[in-house]
């Protein structure tokens, strides 16, 4: 037997789509891991080659090629270690989430994932298939036998227990498993379950980055054949993680581990939404970004998520002040801008809007004014920042919450507009949250305090508060988090307290908003039911439970 066996984790970003770059970027760490590290066996995570998700790209077969051809590239440069990779297997007219045993140059076992996922962001069945024949995947390095599964399979007892049968006393798992509130700890428990179950050690390795509305958080863990899990490693930052195994006790000792410092739900969801905001920016060419910035504490808290992003230098905020603008607001953005050294340019948006009204005057009147002259000043407003946009270059930041998209309390073509919307899966309770949390760390508050004190307002008309329109932001989101992420009917949350009249109005607006949600632009998914690819419901729709 071995005296021990020398393992490198590469947490690490690989784009999807991007095949020449990612397989580069392989071999670099390949060798990184040998001749750096010393490692005998470097893991590398779910569908490297192509990134995750790949979703349709896996329907053209020059990408598929190219993945096949990428993988043999790979292989041709791995000697000295051995290396898993995972890759699309094109097999005729079925393609395979696959992961492949790299070895003297050549490749050595190809294992086939067995459990597809096809709830929440993942459509693993639309693109793949399993293979009924396929076997366990067991190979020996240094006197220990090593097993390999993927991601999904670690969720089911059968496909460990089945490598273990076969022979493996370790278990390399390499993962796409995007970040949500409460995962590390439901990993952690399923990783120790696992172990404790079949006596094995489980090495995980977890890609990172954000990819479009989803964000990967690495997170990589290590976990003993007894089923002690280790600490994880850092969350959403690029690192080689190496660790010693121990075949007699079946143990890790971690040579160059990098712990997570603070895995608290508020900085674990600051951090991924910093990270979205980064890799959607970089990985769609945008070097700075620009947002309205009305004072309140949406936009206000987007706008520190922006400058931790990218910097200050690459965010410039916009006041967009109206007739119903107070003082306060005006005052409130440009402190925050004055104390994160944030480039703040002032567009009043009086003269669009009476351009507007100027324009419709014939057609409005004999009208009364309702919402209509309200949304006019907002899509005045959205309309100047995605001329800023477009004029300057840049993306341009939406400022919504998930309160609001929830219940239309949003104006489509106005302050709906932007390229991508940070706070998407934020309910306004969460907002006020994470400000205050981010105002404790990291020294001097990034918000005001103001801002998070004051009464939140669209000041679309005299004396607005948001609350003159829904019910008080508390209410609201126990009644949103119980039918959205949640899935309870009505006659659940009328259970859980909440007065009939106000349940039915909310469970209304979340209805005939559908069509906006479908409009809206992406944003990073911090909850198990974010709007978008995790929550598709028809537009048209006659179901009222």
């Amino acid at each position: 037997m071995s005296e021990s066996l020398r393992i490198a984790l590469a947490q690490f970003d690989f784009p999807v789509g991007d095949v020449g770059g990612n397989a580069s970027r392989i071999i670099e760490l390949m060798h990184e891991a040998r001749d750096e590290y010393g490692a005998d066996v470097v893991l590398f995570p779910e569908l490297a080659v192509s990134g995750y998700p790949p979703e349709d790209l896996l329907m053209r077969p020059g990408f598929l090629r190219d993945c096949e051809q990428a993988l043999a590239r790979i292989a041709t440069e791995a000697e000295g270690i051995v290396a898993v990779v995972g890759w699309p297997q094109s097999a005729g007219a079925v393609v395979y989430n696959a992961a492949s045993v790299l070895r003297d140059g050549a490749v050595a076992a190809t294992y086939r994932k067995r459990e597809l996922p096809n709830y929440a962001v993942f459509d693993e069945r639309r693109y793949f298939d399993v293979d009924p024949d396929a076997g366990n995947c067991v190979f020996e390095l240094n006197g220990v036998q090593l097993g390999l599964v993927i991601c999904e399979d670690l969720w089911f007892p059968e496909p460990l227990a089945a490598t273990v049968k076969a022979g493996a006393e370790l278990v390399l798992v390499p993962n796409a498993s995007p970040y949500e509130r409460g995962k590390h700890a439901q990993r952690d428990a399923l990783l120790a379950e696992r172990s404790r179950d079949t006596g094995a050690a489980i090495a995980y390795v977890n890609t990172i980055g954000g990819q479009d509305a989803v964000v990967f958080d690495g997170a990589s863990v290590v976990a003993d054949g007894d089923g002690t899990v280790h600490p994880a490693a850092v969350a959403f930052t690029e690192e080689m993680l190496v660790v010693e195994y121990n075949p007699a006790s079946r143990s890790f000792m971690p040579l160059r581990w990098i712990d997570d410092g603070d895995e608290s739900m508020d900085a674990l969801a600051w951090r991924s939404v910093t990270r979205g905001i980064q890799d959607y920016c970089r990985k769609n060419g945008f070097g700075k970004v620009w947002l309205g910035l009305s004072g309140g504490i949406d936009s206000a808290l987007v706008l520190a998520l922006a400058v931790d992003a990218l910097g200050a230098d690459n965010v410039t905020a916009v006041s967009l002040p109206s007739r119903y603008t107070a003082d306060l607001s005006n005052d409130l953005a440009v402190e925050q801008c004055r104390a994160l050294g944030v480039t703040l340019v002032t567009v009043p948006i009086e003269p669009a809007f009476q351009g507007l009204m100027q324009s419709l005057a014939g057609m409005f009147e004999g009208q009364a004014v309702d919402v209509t002259e309200e949304n006019l000043q907002s899509r005045s407003r959205g309309v100047i920042l995605m001329a800023l946009s477009n004029k300057f270059g840049g993306l341009l930041l939406t400022t919504g919450n998930k309160s609001e998209y929830a219940v239309g309390y949003a104006t489509i073509y106005g302050d709906m507009c932007g390229g991508y919307a940070p706070l998407k899966d934020l309910y306004k309770t969460e907002v006020y949250g994470l400000s205050k949390w981010r105002n404790t760390v990291g020294g001097a508050p990034v918000i005001p305090p103001a801002v998070i004190s004051r009464a939140p307002s669209a000041e679309l008309r005299e004396n607005q508060t948001d609350q003159d329109s829904l019910p008080a932001y508390d209410v609201l989101d126990g009644i949103l988090y119980r039918y959205i992420d949640q899935e309870q009917s009505r006659e659940d949350i009328v259970a859980a307290g909440y007065a009939p009249e106000v349940v039915d109005r909310v469970l209304k607006l979340v209805r005939i908003s559908e069509w906006k949600r479908h409009q809206a632009a992406p944003g990073p998914k911090v909850s198990r039911r974010a709007f978008g690819r995790e929550r598709r419901y028809p537009i048209t729709n006659g179901y009222r439970g």
